[in-house]
């Protein structure tokens, strides 16, 4: 992988930047289409599994998180849906566009950026809920805010890298799809949406802790609702891991372009 391929590619990202805004607004148009709630479906499914699992974790099974756990549960459920939903639109993004995929040439990746992008939109949405509920609560992460920006990029940048692969992959394989469905079901018991996956002892814990998206997770909450800035060794291995990911997954994707259209 060279800098000079990277460059160019981010440079044609540039010159259909436009195609890739009516991609996303097509999308969030298709998406709640003829729903009676709207974009109310970005901020009804977040509540709902937070008071499923505020049910669990604050009477059948009570856990310390250091913040009221309706706060942690659905910050963290937040940004785990951007994620979730992001690869569950990307993975099939080349499939279900086949007639622009085969007949006009433009970045085949705006593609799953789109979906990506879509799913910023839905998490934005659902963040009134968190900024209500830290009113609520009375829970301000104060000036570490300021980072914000830094750990949402981080984020879109793990996610757009995984999606990339995602769509490539399920091009060729169309199982992938299956796969992914079991394996995003599972993966959130993996990752510190719910609960603090440090209180997991022995192999499994330093396994799970071994996990990027434990820390970006663990920055949203530190710099929204603790506020303090995110754990530096943590967070700068997923950002550096983040980076890496998305430039082998752009380039990856890049090569295989040529091969799309036969496996369409």
């Amino acid at each position: 992988m060279r800098f000079d391929d990277m460059r160019l590619l981010i440079r044609e990202q540039i010159e259909y930047r436009e195609l890739l805004v009516q991609m996303v607004r097509r999308d969030l148009l298709l998406r709640y289409k003829q729903t009676i709630m709207g974009f109310g479906w970005a901020i009804f499914m977040p509540l709902v599994n937070t008071a499923i699992f505020s049910l669990v974790f604050m009477r059948v099974a009570p856990i310390d998180t250091g913040l009221p756990y309706p706060l942690y549960a659905y910050c963290g459920l937040l940004a785990w849906n951007f994620m979730a939903s992001s690869l569950r639109f990307g993975v099939v993004s080349l499939t279900s566009n086949t007639s622009l995929v085969t007949k006009i040439y433009f970045p085949r990746e705006i593609f799953p950026f789109a979906a990506v992008f879509v799913a910023l939109v839905d998490a934005a949405i659902g963040s009134l809920v968190l900024i209500g509920l830290m009113a609520w609560y009375g829970v301000w992460g104060g000036p570490a805010i300021l980072l914000l920006p830094v750990v949402v990029a981080v984020h879109v940048m793990f996610t757009a890298g995984i999606a990339l692969l995602l769509a490539m992959s399920h091009l060729f394989y169309r199982d992938v799809k299956y796969l992914f469905d079991v394996v995003v079901s599972v993966a959130m018991f993996a990752t510190s949406v719910v609960y603090p996956v440090e209180r997991v002892g022995g192999v499994l814990g330093q396994v799970l802790a071994m996990n990027p998206l434990n820390a970006i997770i663990d920055a949203y909450r530190a710099v929204l609702l603790r506020g303090t800035a995110p754990a530096p060794g943590p967070f700068l291995a997923a950002a550096v891991i983040s980076v890496m990911l998305l430039c082998v997954a752009w380039m990856v994707f890049h090569r295989g372009e040529l091969a799309f259209a036969e496996h369409i």
